[in-house]
């Protein structure tokens, strides 16, 4: 494993016997996206997001000092209320990759409670606004052991240990548009941790909109992590990886100008192309549905018909993210309510917005 010596750190005060920390963090939306990695959850290409403001989750920490230290990390996991034994492995293993940076881990007993305002492994990124929240909680802990630390370097760090749990978890905590990723036009970036957009933002994406149409709410039957492997050996990847690559130099033009046509070619070509990776691995898999389909027609149809900026995204799911200014929101609103909540299982859908990022309850 790869070592970043600037977040390492000697507990030299003394530790807090006991406390809670709870914070919020949000999802986030990529949209040019990152899909394959290389060890350890480094990223192959820079990938730039919206965080959101509506989809998130919110994790208490409990902490008590051990009696005597052990060889062990010791926690308990509820989740909405209820021990969920699935969740510890990769707990177990995020504590394993991030305790050089956290050395006071084993001193401690945790309960973790979590719980998210939108549904589990539904394509919406739950790991994201899981696993930032939990590296958030941890970082206001090591605020009170290493005093020193100042806020940019707390947000840097927990973007870092974010991206050990989760690799798009690094873009959720800061808002509302973040860049992971080694990129040439965007000062500062890095594979290790995700920064703010350093640019100028027109006023056309100041308060953008994301109404997630929950298309498909059960589990998706290939995870991420399988998804981004498949990468290796992909006959498009090396293309795919430098699509990217302009891509994002595109959109920081763009997200500058205001450019709402040029934004929707380059994010709608985006989600296809993610999905067109997923196409063409072996094996090859589709986590598109039907009524993905018909939704994307009709969008299309909709701006045909009346000039609206309305375009559409996609996560690794079904679910179908809607992105438009929010001078449009009343009548997006009723097209969705009219032509669209008919494909969503039990009408459900969530209206969200560009957000801030993660924050202490």
């Amino acid at each position: 494993m790869m070592n970043y010596p600037e977040f390492t750190f000697s507990v030299v005060s003394e530790l807090p016997d006991n406390g809670v920390i709870k914070c919020t963090s949000p999802s986030n939306i990529a949209l040019v996206k990152y899909w394959g990695k290389r060890p350890i959850q480094l990223p192959e290409n820079a990938s730039i997001s919206f965080t959101l403001e509506t989809c998130k989750t919110i994790t208490s920490l409990a902490y008590k000092r051990k009696e005597t230290p052990s060889e062990d990390f010791d926690f308990e996991l509820l989740f909405e209320g209820k021990p969920k034994p699935d969740f510890k492995p990769k707990i177990q293993s995020f504590f394993t990759r991030i305790e050089t940076y956290l050395p006071f881990l084993k001193e401690y007993s945790f309960t973790i409670e979590t719980s998210n305002t939108f549904p589990h492994s539904s394509g919406i990124a739950s790991s994201a606004s899981g696993m930032s929240a939990l590296a958030y909680c941890l970082m206001q802990l090591e605020r009170k052991i290493n005093t020193s630390i100042t806020e940019h370097e707390l947000l840097q760090k927990t973007s870092f240990l974010a991206r050990l749990g989760s690799g798009s978890a690094c873009r959720s905590l800061e808002g509302p548009i973040t860049v992971w990723g080694k990129h040439d036009a965007i000062g500062g970036s890095s594979d290790a941790f995700a920064v703010k957009f350093p640019h100028t933002i027109h006023d056309n994406f100041k308060e953008f909109q994301d109404t997630i149409l929950l298309v498909d709410k059960g589990e998706k039957q290939v995870s991420s992590t399988v998804g981004h492997d498949l990468m290796h050996g992909h006959p498009f990847s090396a293309k795919r990886f430098e699509q990217a690559t302009n891509n994002l130099s595109k959109l920081k033009e763009i997200l500058g100008t205001g450019d709402l046509d040029a934004f929707i070619e380059v994010v709608e070509s985006e989600a296809l192309t993610l999905h067109a990776m997923m196409m063409t691995s072996l094996p090859y898999f589709i986590l598109m549905k039907p009524n993905t389909l018909v939704v994307i027609n009709k969008v299309w149809e909709y701006r045909k018909a009346t000039g609206s900026k309305l375009c559409f995204t996609l996560d690794a799911g079904a679910n179908v993210h809607l992105l438009y200014p929010n001078n449009e929101k009343d009548k997006v609103l009723s097209f969705i309510t009219s032509e669209l909540v008919a494909y969503c299982e039990n009408g459900q859908y969530i209206c969200d917005k560009i957000g801030l990022g993660a924050k202490l309850l």
